[in-house]
């Protein structure tokens, strides 16, 4: 299990048991066309427009609620780039390598894969700058919003994995 440290006066986090090896789950985040499979919940529908997948590497997706006119949701780059187990992203960096005023909120995302017994101990940790931007994100429906497309992940690697 990977150590890690959460500050609960500025970080998010949520974790569930996957029923699918890392290398899956993996998977699901590195190639675009899975990616689009889950990153936004139903019924908005998501385009990366760059996975780069490397530390520094560009995170930019758009989002449509008919599948044809996608506006900007993330604009990021990763920070951390450990294969089949660890991805950290930040949206306070444009792709561009410019300094960025993301909304809603600024934050520094965390992605852990570690086994479990029963697949992927699969855990999320999204920093923020200051309390009030923690709790602002929460007010937002932080829990909802990522449990939703965790979960999304989770049938989408499931469901490939039992087949």
């Amino acid at each position: 299990m990977t150590d890690v440290t959460i500050d609960p006066e500025h970080d998010l986090s949520l974790q569930r048991v996957i029923r699918a090896s890392p290398s899956d789950v993996w998977r699901a985040w590195t190639e675009p066309a899975r990616l689009e499979k889950w990153w936004i919940p139903a019924p908005m529908v998501t385009r990366v427009d760059r996975l780069d997948v490397t530390p520094g590497g560009g995170f930019v997706t758009r989002m449509s609620e008919d599948g044809e006119e996608f506006v900007p949701h993330v604009d990021s780059i990763f920070l951390v780039v450990e294969e089949g187990r660890r991805l950290v992203f930040t949206n306070a960096v444009t792709s561009a390598w410019r300094p960025a005023d993301p909304e809603p909120v600024a934050m520094t995302a965390e992605i852990i894969l570690d086994d479990h017994p029963e697949g992927t101990d699969y855990r999320v940790i999204v920093r923020h700058g200051t309390p009030a931007a923690r709790a602002h994100h929460e007010e937002l429906g932080f829990f909802d919003g990522w449990g939703s497309v965790t979960a999304a992940l989770a049938e989408l690697v499931e469901q490939e994995a039992s087949a």
